[in-house]
C-alpha cells in the first residue's frame, strides 16, 4: 500500500459537478486528505459530488465514515454524493455493509454524471433514499432518538421487550432475522413486539457498529453463534 492520492475536478454540461479522484488507500492514517478535500468543496458551496474510486484498493470502516456522515448535510442542501468505479473487493464490502441504501454507486464516473444531469433537470426526481434522511432528521429535533435509549418510556404490551435496552432489542430482532438488511430491521423495531421503537437509519448504523453487527456477515455469525451455544 502507497497511502492515498486525492485529485479534484469538473464537469458536467454546467460544469457544476465535481469529482473527487481517490488513488490508494483509505484508512484512519490517509482519510484525513480525503476529508480535507470534501470539505474545500462544501464550504465553497459545491454539493453535487462524485467520488470516483476506480484507484482505490481498500476503504476502511473510517473512510465509509467520511461518506455517511457527510451525506445528510449534502442532501439538505439538495446535492448529493454518488461513488463510481469501485473494484470488485471494494464493491463487496459496499453492499456487505448495506451502504446502497444510503449511498447510490455507479460503474463509471460517467454514469454517475449522467445521473446527477437527469436529477438536475427533472423536475420531481427523487431519490430512494430520502426517507432515511428524513426520518432520521425529524427523529433527532422530536428527540425519538434519545428517547429509545429508555426501555422504561417506550409503552409496549410486551413487558419482555419492553425491559429491554435499545442494543438488546436490536440484537433481539437481529436473532429472529440474522439475513434482514438494515432497512427490514429499522421496520421491525418500529412494531408493537418491540414497542414501537423508532430508530433512523443512520443511528441503527451507528447502533450496529458499537454491537460488531454492521454486515449481514456478521449478524448472521452472530445467530450461529447463539443458536447453537445453548
Amino acid at each position: 500500500m502507497e497511502g492515498i492520492q486525492v485529485s479534484v475536478s469538473k464537469t458536467g454540461s454546467q460544469n457544476n459537478i465535481s469529482v473527487i479522484k481517490v488513488g490508494g488507500y483509505i484508512d484512519t492514517t490517509t482519510s484525513a486528505e480525503l476529508e480535507r478535500s470534501l470539505d474545500r468543496l462544501l464550504r465553497a458551496g459545491h454539493y453535487n459530488i462524485v467520488v470516483d474510486l476506480g484507484n482505490v484498493d481498500y476503504i476502511s470502516s473510517a473512510g465509509w465514515g467520511i461518506f455517511i456522515s457527510e451525506i445528510k448535510g449534502i442532501r439538505e442542501k439538495s446535492g448529493d454524493l454518488k461513488l463510481a468505479n469501485m473494484i470488485p473487493d471494494v464493491y463487496e464490502v459496499f453492499e456487505l455493509l448495506e451502504f446502497h441504501y444510503i449511498l447510490k454507486a455507479f460503474d463509471s464516473t460517467a454514469e454517475a454524471v449522467k445521473d446527477f444531469e437527469k436529477d438536475l433537470f427533472s423536475s420531481g426526481s427523487s431519490r430512494p433514499q430520502e426517507e432515511f434522511l428524513k426520518e432520521e432528521s425529524s427523529e433527532e429535533k422530536s428527540g425519538g432518538g434519545e428517547k429509545s435509549e429508555t426501555p422504561s418510556s417506550i409503552p409496549s404490551p410486551f413487558g419482555e421487550t419492553k425491559s429491554l435496552s435499545l442494543q438488546d432489542r436490536i440484537r433481539k430482532a437481529v436473532l429472529e432475522k440474522p439475513d434482514a438488511s438494515l432497512l427490514e430491521i429499522k421496520n421491525e423495531l418500529n412494531t408493537e413486539k418491540y414497542g414501537f421503537t423508532k430508530i433512523g437509519i443512520f443511528p441503527l448504523w451507528r447502533e450496529l457498529g458499537k454491537l460488531r453487527l454492521r454486515s449481514k456477515k456478521k449478524r448472521i455469525a452472530f445467530f450461529k453463534q447463539n443458536a447453537f451455544s445453548k
